[in-house]
């Protein structure tokens, strides 16, 4: 050979090894660090539990399981080896026949048209690099496969792809794809499933059995087949497995159940521990939700609220016809429930309203209480030395404001000398005059304050106030649950401050759970994907009130419901206390109520305060303690029919409802009732009533005999109720911007409400 050859050769060679060098160099150049792989974690799907261990929600950006080799089933990773890569366990990461076939295949075609990875390299690519189809890239996915097994075991490595490969439909990973194709945990899947999954990793959505059934059972034959040559399977296996179904739709899952719930723990969880642990950390969330209370609650709130739609369509169309008719098409009303542990404080149930709204009505919205706020009311009366017998006259009165105070319009005793002594400043805008009523326009006259309440009159309700002072009204409500701003004015007991439904019911727990406050939660405990607890819930509770209080507020309450305006409820044939509330102009309905175990309360309205309709038909009593009803009906199928347990120095008594005396056998039989009361507070003369002549003289006298005992007793003058005052604040909210209770409108009322929005939340574990 001429010499000048040979140096030519030579340069040639040394130039091509210059040049590979360099080229290589260039594609080590930034290679990631496989030793990544070792604590490496792929994006996981975080579930939510409810109590019973249901799944309620999953959260992930990719929807993705992590298991260990031991929990994935053989069948599935001999299908993934015999498809994907038949000389997996024998080879060095990399097939240097299949790349030299792949490499004049895409020489021929003059682009990347064919790969020839191995399940190594298929992970390098998933885990490290890009999908884009170039020379380069090959180049590094097999320089990373070399190192990986290098570095991992062949088992580390199978268990890395199983658990990171995409079988379609959001489904990383064999965990994930179990779930969403079959609706079953990996562990239960057969071998036709495992074949079927096994054919989606190379086309997942063109082998897809829910878009391309044929392709899908094509594909799934191909599987089999292979594993049968590769002697994973006989023939037998292989004829049975390819006559097996396929599954066409996706299997129904709990990815939308409870969204108002979900949305809230989702909120709690990303503000606890940041957005990335939620999507993608894989944690682990048990809940207090009860997945099978929660759907009979939204079956039968959507049932009854739909069917008030279709009625409020019918008056509708009768308006455009020129017939009176209750309201107008105002769109789907909505509604709120909450169902909470009375001794736990846990949320078994919770509904934030109807359709794809994201605005929660059970726990951000605030809506006037009405009467169900009156409890407090009366408990700060008991409190402040009355007991339930305590006589109270409903009759009518009026206010006037000067300056400074709400006080009582001297001698305006009936509506005539009310508008006679009103009449004379009707038009100055500086005077400012309240007259509260009921809806039907009607006053009992003297009666016990049990009567009141199960009758949910008004003026008694203002009456209590004005004499006992609206910050005792208000500092019980706070020390029972509510943590909204409370005004503190004499219309607070008709529900003139907005408050949401789960205050609402965790207040209302309080006088259930012997007057102890739990704070309500929602979580019980947090892992990560490791298992390892991040937080499990500890109970916060504190004292409310004294369990003698708690008690006479829960007995009055069970009259609600057997005598009162909350009677709808005794369908359910066990102890249940409860209180309805409507607010002006039927813009909010309400029903709290509760057993010894659980607490429930119930709002429906319209979200822009529009009225529902006729005030004498649609009531809380009436519209919303039906599917309040129907829902704890169901829930309490299986629940001991427990009573509520009286505390000590708690005493007894048969008194006549009418006088609030004890019962003689004079009295008649349909009055007399056994009556709850602190001990030594207990009646200890006997009903004086002459039942056959006219009582309203009687009572009268009986009231006065009461004003001048409570008197002597105190050791001074108790003031009348024409000199009581209540401090309002400055500016004040005038008693005419209250609302009223579903038997009450207010004359001159006229309420101008929040919009229910209050972005301060309440306080929920």
């Amino acid at each position: 050979m001429p010499r000048r050859h040979f140096y030519f050769l030579f340069s040639i060679i040394l130039f091509s090894i210059l040049a590979g060098s360099w080229t290589l160099r260039r594609l080590l150049i930034g290679l990631p660090d496989i030793r990544t792989l070792e604590n490496y974690t792929p994006p996981l799907t975080t579930k939510i539990f409810d109590v019973n261990g249901k799944t309620i929600a999953n959260l992930s950006i990719q929807r993705r399981t992590l298991l260990t080799l031991n929990k994935i089933p053989v069948d599935i990773q001999n299908a993934v080896i015999a498809v994907e890569d038949d000389q997996f366990f024998h080879h060095w990461g990399i097939s240097p026949k299949g790349i030299i076939r792949s490499a004049l295949i895409d020489l021929l075609h003059a682009r990347v048209v064919q790969g020839a990875s191995t399940i190594t390299q298929q992970l390098a690519k998933q885990v490290f690099l890009t999908p884009q189809r170039t020379i380069a890239r090959k180049v590094r996915e097999i320089l990373l496969a070399i190192q990986i097994e290098r570095n991992f075991s062949k088992e580390e490595i199978l268990q890395l792809y199983l658990n990171q490969v995409y079988f379609g439909e959001g489904a990383y990973g064999v965990g994930s794809a179990a779930k969403i194709y079959f609706g079953e945990d990996v562990s239960q899947l057969n071998l036709p499933d495992c074949a079927l999954l096994a054919g989606l990793i190379r086309s997942p959505r063109g082998n897809s059995p829910f878009r391309h059934l044929n392709r899908a059972k094509r594909r799934r034959a191909v599987v089999l087949q292979r594993m049968f040559e590769q002697q994973m399977i006989t023939e037998k296996e292989k004829e049975d497995a390819n006559n097996a179904p396929i599954p066409t739709a996706r299997p129904v899952g709990p990815g939308t159940l409870a969204p108002f719930f979900v949305e809230h723990i989702r909120q709690r969880l990303e503000q606890e521990y940041g957005t990335n642990a939620v999507w993608r950390g894989g944690l682990k969330v048990y809940t207090t939700l009860n997945l099978d209370m929660q759907q009979i609650a939204e079956q039968a709130m959507e049932k009854h609220l739909a069917a008030f739609d279709e009625a409020a369509a019918k008056d509708a169309e009768l308006t455009k016809q020129g017939i009176a008719a209750s309201t107008a098409t105002l769109g789907p009303i909505q509604g709120a429930f909450i169902l909470q542990d009375v001794k736990t404080g846990a949320l078994r149930a919770m509904i934030g309203g109807r359709g794809n709204s994201v605005f929660n009505r059970a726990t951000q919205a605030r809506r006037q209480p009405g009467s169900t706020f009156k409890p407090f009311v009366w408990g700060a009366a008991l409190n402040s030395g009355m007991t339930p017998s305590t006589l109270i006259n409903d009759s009518p009165v009026a206010y006037y404001y000067d300056g400074r105070d709400w006080r009582l319009l001297e001698g305006a005793t009936d509506q005539y000398s009310i508008n006679l002594a009103t009449q004379p400043f009707a038009s100055s805008p500086d005077f400012k005059i309240w007259v509260p009523n009921d809806f039907d326009s009607k006053f009992f006259g003297i009666i016990t304050l049990r009567r009141a309440l199960e009758e949910s009159r008004n003026v008694v309700s203002i009456k209590l106030i004005m004499r006992i002072g609206a910050p005792l009204v208000v500092s019980l409500a706070h020390k029972a649950g509510i943590y909204s701003h409370l005004d503190a004015v004499p219309s607070l007991g008709l529900g003139s401050s907005v408050v949401s439904p789960l205050e609402m019911a965790n207040a209302f727990g309080t006088f259930a759970n012997s007057g102890i406050h739990v704070v309500p939660y929602t979580i019980e405990k947090v892992e990560d994907h490791n298992g390892r607890v991040l937080e499990e819930h500890v109970p916060i509770e504190r004292s409310a009130m004294s369990p003698r209080l708690a008690y006479l507020i829960t007995y009055l309450l069970e009259g609600v419901v057997q005598h009162g305006t909350g009677r709808y409820a005794r369908r359910l044939r066990r102890p249940v206390a409860g209180k309805t509330g409507t607010t002006n102009d039927n813009k909010d309905l309400w029903f709290v109520g509760f057993t010894p175990d659980l607490v429930a309360a119930a709002w429906m309205g319209y979200d822009d305060f529009t009225s529902l309709g006729r005030p004498s038909d649609i009531t809380g009593g009436s519209t919303v303690v039906p599917w309040w009803t129907e829902i704890m009906s169901q829930i309490l199928k299986t629940t001991p029919k427990d009573d509520f347990t009286p505390p000590d120095k708690i005493v007894f008594r048969p008194i006549d409802k009418v006088s609030g005396f004890l019962a003689l056998p004079s009295c008649p039989r349909g009055n007399i009732f056994l009556e709850a009361y602190r001990q030594k507070t207990e009646p200890t003369t006997y009903c004086p009533l002459d039942h056959s002549q006219p009582l309203g003289p009687q009572l009268v006298q009986l009231l006065e005999n009461q004003k001048k005992s409570q008197a002597e007793s105190a050791g001074t003058n108790i003031p009348s109720s024409s000199s009581a005052t209540v401090n309002a604040p400055s500016p004040i909210a005038p008693p005419a911007q209250s609302s009223t209770t579903e038997d009450q409108n207010s004359k001159n009322l006229q309420p101008e409400n929040d919009n229910g929005e209050d972005s301060t939340p309440f306080i929920l574990q």
